[in-house]
């Protein structure tokens, strides 16, 4: 079950968090997390001229919008589909990077360890706090931003 929330001009414009918030409360006070890990995607319905080459993470009014849901919601990876996307896409909204039509999106290697050690961080907390078993989890979400987090790191998190 994929939950795709829909961000307007208004919304973006707005900094509004509502569209996610209204998907993601009552699942947060239901208690089953696990239900929609992986389950949530993004779809823009903001204006751009055709002629526009950028890509989503390039446009400032949508990467803000990006940067107030982190900071309100640094755990919400958990919920994002990453089988189609949407991880790569959240990270470029929040780590500085480049295109190259050759390579692909190339992300700035230090800013990108940084924020996948930051995640690292809040969801093995967040998770604990849950009360869901986090360590494969964490894991998996490393190595899809390139990286290995040793099982051994995490005996230092206590």
């Amino acid at each position: 079950m994929t939950i795709t929330i829909k961000l307007t001009k208004d919304s973006i414009d707005q900094l509004d968090l509502s569209p996610l918030q209204r998907e993601l409360e009552p699942i947060l006070t239901q208690g089953n997390l696990t239900e929609f890990e992986q389950q949530f995607q993004f779809q823009f319905d903001y204006p751009r001229e055709e002629s526009d080459p950028r890509e989503w993470s390039e446009v400032p009014e949508v990467r803000l919008w990006f940067l107030r849901l982190d900071t309100v919601y640094p755990w919400f990876i958990f919920f994002l589909d990453w089988r189609n996307g949407e991880l790569a896409r959240y990270t470029a909204m929040l780590v500085p990077h480049q295109f190259s039509r050759a390579e692909g999106i190339q992300f700035n290697p230090e800013a990108l360890e940084l924020f996948v050690m930051r995640k690292v961080f809040i969801l093995y907390d967040w998770l604990k706090t849950q009360e869901v078993s986090g360590y494969g989890r964490i894991t998996a979400f490393s190595q899809m931003l390139g990286y290995d987090v040793d099982e051994s790191f995490f005996n230092q998190l206590s």
